[in-house]
């Protein structure tokens, strides 16, 4: 087996702050790991640019007709699954529009899959039987850079042209030589040495947050800061679907729950109809006019380019 070296990987590193965190009293162990936590969202600052860079360049393959596949090992894998898990009930797309993959397969999200972070050529051959495109995204995730699953798939990504991006929270990543974008945020040494699910894993769900949200925004899929095309599958999104509209419109709450009966709780179509007056019919071409951006669409309205 190759000797791996992970004494230059920041990661890895002794936290002088928390050496004695093993000795303390209960309240000092928890004010040890929240002051280390507190790191976390300016580190991630440092990297807005490369984020929003991301961001631009995801809606636009996505727009095209392409996926956002997130790939990760261990806890990296496992919260690409949850971002991914999450964009279908919050902002009404395809299960298939964004992808979380782990090393090992399902299996892997509950139990370690004991090598398969470091097979290579597995990393590859999943993007092989995921029908990976050009218009695709690799969004590859590792805390430290090196995982050679990761880079399996994102150097298949690279040879058929996808766009590739690294989320990784050291700067001289192996995976970034692999990268159309290189999100590197250094969070420092972890409270516990190498225990990455911690200020790592904390990092990378912050950074997954911001590029689901801000590629579906970009989308349309948020009108103001609200949740339009939320999908009403249970009690608590019924209501919350209510209260999307009446936020948006103002509108009587009898109007509110009529109009969304005739167009079976689709907020962003009810909140289109009541702000403009139009039929369900004349609403939906307008929304499909402008790809489902409701800005864009009452602009469009207003300006008297629909009848």
């Amino acid at each position: 087996m190759d000797k791996i070296n992970l004494a230059h990987l920041t990661t890895e590193s002794i936290n002088p702050n928390t050496k004695y965190i093993d000795r303390v009293s209960t309240l000092d162990m928890v004010t040890m790991i929240n002051e280390e936590d507190k790191k976390v969202a300016f580190a991630i600052e440092k990297e807005k640019e490369s984020i929003a860079k991301a961001i631009d360049l995801i809606a636009e393959r996505l727009l095209e007709g392409g996926r956002l596949i997130y790939v990760g090992a261990g806890t990296s894998g496992r919260l690409g699954i949850l971002d991914a898990s999450e964009c279908p009930p919050t902002f009404g797309v395809d299960y298939d529009l964004v992808q979380g993959v782990i090393a090992g397969g399902n299996t892997a999200m509950f139990k370690a899959v004991e090598g398969a972070e470091d097979d290579e050529e597995l990393g590859r051959k999943d993007m092989i039987e995921k029908n990976l495109n050009g218009k695709d995204v690799v969004c590859g995730i590792a805390a430290s850079g090196r995982t050679p699953y990761v880079i399996g798939a994102m150097k298949y990504a690279k040879e058929i042209g996808a766009l590739t991006i690294a989320v990784n929270m050291n700067k001289k990543s192996i995976m970034n030589d692999y990268a159309d974008v290189a999100i590197s945020v250094e969070v420092g040494p972890e409270v516990i040495m190498g225990s990455t699910r911690m200020k790592a894993g904390t990092a990378q769900k912050m950074i997954l947050n911001m590029l689901s949200t801000g590629t579906m925004i970009k989308l349309g899929k948020v009108y103001q800061n609200l949740m339009v095309d939320v999908q009403a599958s249970n009690k608590k999104l019924y209501e919350r679907a209510k209260r999307i509209v009446k936020i948006a419109t103002g509108e009587d709450d009898l109007v509110i729950e009529t109009i969304l009966d005739k167009t079976d709780y689709n907020v962003k179509l009810s909140i289109l109809m009541i702000k403009t007056g139009l039929t369900k019919e004349e609403a939906k071409r307008l929304l499909e006019k402008n790809r489902g951006y409701i800005v864009k669409a009452l602009k469009e309205y207003e300006e008297g380019l629909i009848k």
